[in-house]
């Protein structure tokens, strides 16, 4: 097993608030979902931010520009300027800029937050693979986009236009459920051309040097609810990240998570930036977190005790993941989470 697998999550004696300078939120699924503020984000943020810890909005959501994104998080109670968001039409349109010359034309598959981001970087948004591209970025245009911008960028890839995409997150979080995201649509001209897109979203490398050239942060948090984005994005950045359960994963997801996805802190809302972080200690035979006992017996994942669920869900993610080590967890975890009451 290799010494970097990690086997349980972190404690921490300090609120995490400040033991941090910065937190790098995500957006969907931790502080708001179709629009609405998640329950306890407003009143946590504030207390963090008059804290003095320094909050940055980094969201994989190409659709609107940091300027929209602000108002919203204004109105929701959380206020925001242009400056303390970072989004991957930013990541992608920096990404672009260092491969064609200033003033190329590139086509766009998405919404503004696009458009803005490249003409941030000298370069000149079209609409059709006839307008003369040199490049092809696509990114999530809302439920809305139209089936023949697809087309357009299918057109001009199969010409040999070089392809960025903002991200490939497969899905989105909205207030009805969990809706087709950018990746779905990427796959479409995928299909249609037999391309592959360079990618700038997280959990790749130019969404991380985007957030730290923009925040200049020194001790880092990656806040988010996705394993396969926020937090595998915080390990490939070698930062600590904070898994929230208000969003895509739940508790079974996080207990079969392979290494690359594992996140240093656990907790259920935003709340956990006002708090430390328990300890999770080894026993005989298995591990404990409050007042919760875990551990894998004849192949099966169990939890004994009683408090609050959160130290119970900790104590089976030390059993599950030492057993799986660098590999994924593939035991059963839904008695174990139920007896904790997840």
């Amino acid at each position: 097993m290799s010494q970097q697998t990690r086997t349980r999550p972190d404690a921490s004696a300090r609120a995490l608030r400040e033991a941090y300078d910065t937190a790098l939120l995500d957006l969907d699924g931790v502080v708001y979902a179709g629009g609405e503020a998640i329950a306890h984000a407003v009143d946590a943020l504030s207390v963090a931010r008059e804290g003095g810890m320094h909050l940055a909005y980094v969201t994989n959501n190409a659709l609107r520009t940091p300027d929209a994104v602000a108002e919203h998080l204004t109105e929701l109670g959380v206020p925001a300027r242009a400056s303390d968001v970072i989004t991957s039409a930013q990541a992608v349109a920096r990404l672009i800029a260092d491969q064609v010359p200033a003033g190329s034309r590139v086509l766009v598959v998405g919404g503004d937050g696009l458009r803005v981001a490249l003409r941030e970087r000298g370069l000149v948004p079209v609409e059709s693979a006839d307008d003369g591209p040199v490049a092809v970025v696509q990114g999530y245009g809302g439920p809305d986009l139209a089936w023949g911008r697809f087309a357009e960028a299918s057109y001009a890839v199969a010409r040999g236009v070089p392809w960025f995409a903002s991200n490939t997150d497969l899905t989105i979080p909205s207030a009805r459920g969990i809706a087709p995201g950018n990746g779905a649509a990427v796959e479409v001209v995928r299909i249609a051309t037999g391309a592959e897109p360079q990618v700038a979203g997280k959990p790749l490398p130019p969404m991380h040097r985007e957030t730290i050239l923009r925040t200049g942060a020194e001790r880092p948090l990656v806040v988010g609810d996705r394993l396969d984005t926020d937090i595998e994005g915080a390990n490939v950045g070698g930062v600590d990240s904070l898994l929230v359960l208000t969003g895509v994963t739940d508790g079974a997801q996080l207990l079969a998570a392979a290494p690359k996805y594992r996140p240093t802190y656990v907790d259920a809302d935003l709340r956990g930036l006002l708090t430390g972080q328990p300890e999770v200690a080894g026993t005989d035979g298995g591990f404990v977190c409050g007042g919760w006992t875990a551990a894998v017996r004849d192949g099966e994942l169990v939890a004994e005790g009683e408090g609050a669920a959160l130290d119970g869900l900790r104590a089976l993610c030390a059993a599950a993941w030492t057993y799986a080590g660098d590999g994924a967890c593939g035991l059963d975890a839904g008695k174990a989470l139920d007896r904790v009451g997840l």
